[in-house]
């Protein structure tokens, strides 16, 4: 046995002997050490840990929504194979705020079958971003799935535009064309959203960036 081996079995047969929370907590802190010296440190995936399921809270700003007969596949998937993705969420206050998984938090915490199973337990990684950053991402991972609805991404370009990022940073960020961006600003009906923003849809990708093309700005009415 080499010494790596020797202390993989002494540390597991220490951690089996503990109750559950400690047990869990211990098991959290071992893998956030192997995580520190990891090559793949950089990927949230390389740290999945388990937290209470009351410490995970939902975002107010999902534009994503599915019908009961989906919610009840996504029971069955994970009842019958397991949680095969972990949650993703943003640290906050000792909790956890859900960024992408959101139906995957609410099997954990309502079904009864799957929350005793995982002792109420959720696994999560984390993503340290800044609100608006977190919000495009969320749209991102549900756009990726071909999930969103209209109406709550209308919501979303107008708390983006609240928190003051601009057209080209909105569009690139929630991977819109300039026609979808100014459709969903026509559609909350809220003029100020047009207000000192000249528009143009003639972006083109330069090396991963958004630019313009040296035209006048334009605009549906």
């Amino acid at each position: 046995m080499t010494r790596i081996e020797a202390l993989t079995a002494a540390l597991a047969q220490e951690i089996a002997a503990l109750p559950l929370p400690e047990k869990v907590e211990a098991l959290n802190a071992a893998r956030r050490a192997l995580h520190e010296v990891s090559p793949f440190r950089s990927e949230p995936v390389d740290l999945v840990t388990w937290i209470p399921n009351d410490r995970v809270t939902a975002n107010e700003y999902n534009p994503n929504k599915i019908a009961s007969t989906e919610m009840q596949l996504l029971h069955r998937s994970i009842k019958e194979d397991g949680y095969t993705q972990p949650i993703v969420t943003f640290p906050s206050g000792g909790g956890a705020i859900v960024v992408d998984g959101f139906h995957r938090h609410r099997v954990g915490k309502e079904k009864a079958d799957v929350r005793e199973r995982v002792h109420g337990y959720l696994p999560v990684v984390g993503i340290d971003k800044p609100l608006a950053e977190r919000m495009a991402s969320t749209v991102r991972h549900n756009r990726a799935r071909g999930k969103h609805q209209v109406d709550l991404m209308s919501e979303m370009v107008v708390k983006l535009v609240n928190l003051g990022q601009s057209d080209q940073a909105i569009a690139r960020q929630l991977g819109l064309s300039a026609d979808e961006l100014i459709r969903l600003k026509a559609q909350t009906g809220i003029a100020a959203l047009f207000a000192n923003q000249p528009f143009s849809r003639s972006w083109i990708a330069v090396d991963g960036e958004d630019a313009a093309v040296a035209e006048p700005a334009e605009m549906d009415a």
